[in-house]
């Protein structure tokens, strides 16, 4: 028991490690997070560029946290369907395809929060 400190600390930094390898796999490999991750980092100087408030800022970072997650479980999903069963089959094209719409509500979601955080900025841009 008096290692136990010690333990958490070198498991915990394990758990990390394995993060960041999983972290650099989605973003050094999948096509779909270095779109999503482009569209992020395009926000970011928009926001700056435009001045949204703290609030707004939230909105915006939460919802790159949502795509981006939902999008690398998306991605375990489907990658762990086709080890298990390579050739197509209905049951798993279903579950790839529910996968799938886990991401498209979380997109939609950070659509809708984007337009309504940069509309009325926009155009104010427009009547002034």
């Amino acid at each position: 028991m008096k290692n136990s400190g010690k333990d958490f600390f070198i498991s915990t930094g394990k758990s990390f490690r394995y993060a960041f390898k999983g972290a650099y796999l989605l973003i050094s490999t999948e096509r779909s997070i270095i779109i999503q991750i482009s569209l992020a980092i395009l926000s970011v100087p928009a926001g700056f560029i435009i001045g949204i408030t703290k609030t707004e800022w939230l909105f915006q970072v939460l919802c790159i946290g949502l795509v981006l997650s939902i999008e690398g479980l998306n991605t375990a999903v489907e990658k762990l369907c086709d080890f298990i069963h390579p050739d197509y089959h209905k049951k798993v094209g279903f579950i790839k395809d529910i996968s799938a719409g886990a991401v498209i509500f979380a997109a939609l979601t950070a659509l809708a929060v984007v337009l309504i955080i940069y509309i009325p900025y926009v155009y104010g841009l427009i009547l002034e």
